[in-house]
């Protein structure tokens, strides 16, 4: 029997060697809000102030950027996904673009009140305008009027727009990653409700206690806020490498017992046929010896009475 040698998938286990002080510098991830903006909670991760301006400890923030890509990375080996949450501008294209490059859900838009803890809804909607976008590719609109058509292009165009991001989302997240927790602060409150981890770009101005994951740093520059999402999205990727090597593994080992059952199997059959060709085999043989003792005793019997007639006809 061949064994299946499957090819085991490297993949990076530690972020920090894409991501370094440099870098988040060169972003601006350091600094904070003005200082009387600032949340006391997240005193822990202020290093210091200047110019009336929070400087964040990115020490802190380096370490916690890794410990949440590790936690993604995990979340997607498990074949769950992260929802990509950034509703304010400056992050609507960088959440875009980076979840569809790991190919996640996303909202950038506005977060419905409900889309998790009313998920059923949501999900009816998303087959409706599923099935708005089948009809309109199959031409189904050219039998309508041009104003009927046109609203009906119209509800795709707003639905897509709420939720064009997460028509891939059959179940709920195995974990949320936000942008700006002040802003999209019900996705955190529906997120603690159901017991859906969150990981979380936190400001100065924020609070970092609902958050499972936070990473301190700058939620309002573009190049920070593109910088944290691409180390999240590479995460992602990684996950689902690991997640393709375990779908893998896994199909050599059925495989592999497969091809073990079938091979039993043959050897079963095979001792079965010997074993059915042997017993013929001996009867065959016992059949043989059987007729050839008759044909003795016959024989034997023919003779006698020759015996006999010719003692007689001495005798006279």
């Amino acid at each position: 029997m061949q064994e299946n040698n499957v090819t085991p998938v490297k993949t990076e286990q530690d972020p920090s060697e894409n991501v370094s002080m440099k870098s988040l510098l060169e972003a601006g991830s350091h600094f904070g809000h003005q200082t009387h903006r600032w949340n006391p909670r997240m005193s822990t991760y202020i290093y210091s102030q200047r110019n009336g301006i929070h400087i964040i400890d990115l020490q802190q923030t380096l370490s916690l950027l890794i410990k949440a890509c590790a936690f993604v990375e995990s979340v997607i080996a498990k074949g769950q996904k992260v929802l990509f949450v950034g509703t304010k501008t400056q992050a609507q294209d960088s959440i875009k673009e980076e979840a569809v490059k790991c190919s996640m859900p996303y909202i950038n838009h506005r977060w419905l009140g409900g889309t998790m803890t009313n998920f059923e809804t949501i999900q009816a909607r998303i087959n409706y305008l599923l099935d708005l976008e089948d009809r309109q590719s199959k031409g189904e609109f050219a039998r309508y009027q041009k104003k009927e058509a046109l609203k009906l292009e119209e509800k795709i165009t707003k639905l897509n727009r709420s939720l064009g991001g997460i028509k891939t989302l059959k179940t709920l997240p195995g974990a949320i990653f936000v942008v700006d927790v002040g802003k999209d602060n019900i996705a955190i409150l529906e997120a603690k409700k159901l017991g859906v981890p969150t990981v979380a770009l936190v400001d100065t101005d924020c609070d970092p206690t609902p958050i499972d994951y936070p990473i301190p740093g700058n939620d309002d520059a573009i190049r920070s806020i593109r910088l944290v999402s691409t180390k999240i999205a590479e995460a992602c990727n990684r996950g689902s490498l690991l997640l393709a090597a375990k779908e893998a593994d896994e199909q050599a080992a059925a495989q592999a017992t497969s091809n073990a059952q079938v091979s039993a199997n043959q050897e079963a059959d095979s001792s079965k046929s010997q074993t059915s060709t042997s017993t013929e085999t001996n009867e065959i043989s016992s059949n043989d010896s059987n007729v050839g003792e008759n044909t003795t005793v016959e024989t034997s019997n023919s003779d006698a009475p020759s015996d006999e007639s010719d003692q007689t006809v001495s005798q006279t």
